[in-house]
């Protein structure tokens, strides 16, 4: 996914933590040739914009609704400016709502405190503000986060997960949904088609979170609900894996039913599983594997088609020895080949610059390389970019030079 909790994996994990002015050019969609000598006139060009602790947007809770609707505005402005054509805005990041859901809370993001009105209607305003300026709006959910914390008594009496307690696990020093739990995984799908219902969206998303990542000396209580609902499968593995798989499988059916030309999107941690575990898996020694530790089985949701994008978040650089850019993008194009199911690629712009990252990252061109070789592999479909505030602050100018290098005009997205 791709909001701000796993970017600060470690390198053993194969995830490192790791402003030049554009002109906006509204010129009409061409043809243009980029780096592999493939000729493009629809790709993705998208941008994260993440709400949870408040990453990107609004800078700060307690913002007037004055202030967080011009922050949303500069926000969109600037992905015209970078020539992007899609933004993946955050609007559910804690089991909350940035609309007025009548399934959970107004999220405390907005004003500082959860279940507050913020006198106005974001996710509203930011698919007409978005649409008004030829943007598409992926409407992005985390599905089973509750919180940041495990303290049930910091949540708004009114949260379903007080309402209901037993849906809960605590985990991380953090609190989740169980996603073995029939009921919650229903109760999920109800909070997120809400928004389908209500707003033009062109795309539902979904992070990397599923069975939240290991904590070393941890585990995930789940026993009660396996004991019940686990008959049939080998171990208890096989079953976390079909939980998610029936949410994945649910949710796009109900996309389609809902909101038929929204498309879903998902964007997992880029490393199914390691060569060496499995032989169908990527050249990669990952400390995480989405399969194993996440109980994601992202490989089959593109090969079953039951999404229709796949954005897997390739956060590191053309070399990095866990996972290489450059050997993981062949291995999600072969993937992708002949299913129909669209490849954008998550890049890491918030590295470029950062001085606890490589050396590979102080150097402007990593990203604009990173193109050049997905130019190179038709079934790459675009990049999205992680995230909104690296986009603007653009920090040694790494998103200028991709703008410069593969992005001479605005082009329209591929759908």
């Amino acid at each position: 996914m791709a909001d701000i909790g796993r970017r600060a994996f470690t390198a053993t994990a194969a995830g490192a933590f790791a402003s030049v002015a554009v002109t906006g050019d509204a010129s009409a969609a061409a043809e243009w040739p980029r780096g592999g000598g493939r000729r493009a006139c629809r790709e993705f060009r998208g941008m994260w914009l993440a709400t949870v602790t408040n990453r990107d947007w609004p800078s700060r809770s307690g913002l007037t609704a004055a202030q967080q609707r011009t922050e949303l505005i500069a926000h969109l402005d600037t992905a015209v400016a970078r020539r992007l054509n899609a933004v993946v805005l955050q609007v559910r990041p804690t089991a909350d709502a940035l609309w007025p859901s009548p399934h959970e809370p107004w999220s405390q993001y907005l004003t500082g405190t959860q279940g507050r009105d913020p006198g106005w209607d974001p996710l509203g305003t930011a698919v007409r503000e978005a649409h008004a300026r030829g943007l598409e709006l992926h409407a992005w959910f985390n599905p089973y986060r509750v919180a940041t914390h495990a303290d049930p008594s910091r949540l708004v009496a009114s949260h379903p997960a007080r309402v209901h307690p037993d849906w809960t696990v605590a985990y991380g020093g953090k609190l989740y949904y169980n996603p073995g739990l029939p009921e919650v995984r229903a109760f999920v799908q109800d909070a997120m088609i809400d928004a389908v219902r209500r707003y033009a969206v062109d795309a539902v998303h979904f992070d990397d979170y599923f069975y939240p990542y290991p904590v070393a000396g941890e585990t995930f209580d789940d026993a009660a609900a396996f004991a019940r609902y686990g008959g049939g499968f080998p171990d208890r593995a096989a079953w976390r894996r079909d939980n998610i798989d029936r949410l994945v499988q649910e949710m796009g059916a109900r996309i389609k039913q809902t909101r038929p030309g929204a498309a879903f999107g998902i964007s997992p941690f880029a490393v199914w599983r390691n060569k060496a575990t499995d032989s169908r898996g990527s050249d990669t020694r990952a400390g995480v594997q989405t399969y194993d530790d996440l109980h994601a089985d992202t490989r089959k949701w593109v090969q079953e088609g039951w999404i229709d994008q796949i954005v897997p978040q390739v956060y590191w650089n053309i070399g990095f020895a866990a996972a290489d850019y450059a050997k993981l993008l062949p291995w999600w194009s072969e993937l992708v080949r002949g299913t129909g199911v669209d490849l954008f690629i998550g890049e890491a712009l918030y590295k470029a610059g950062d001085p606890a990252q490589p050396a590979a990252w102080q150097d402007p061109a990593e990203l604009s390389r990173h193109l050049t070789l997905a130019g190179r592999h038709p079934e790459v479909r675009g990049h999205c970019y992680f995230s909104a505030k690296e986009v603007g602050a653009d920090r040694i100018g790494a998103m200028a030079r991709v703008v410069a290098d593969h992005y001479p005009s605005r082009v329209d997205p591929p759908r």
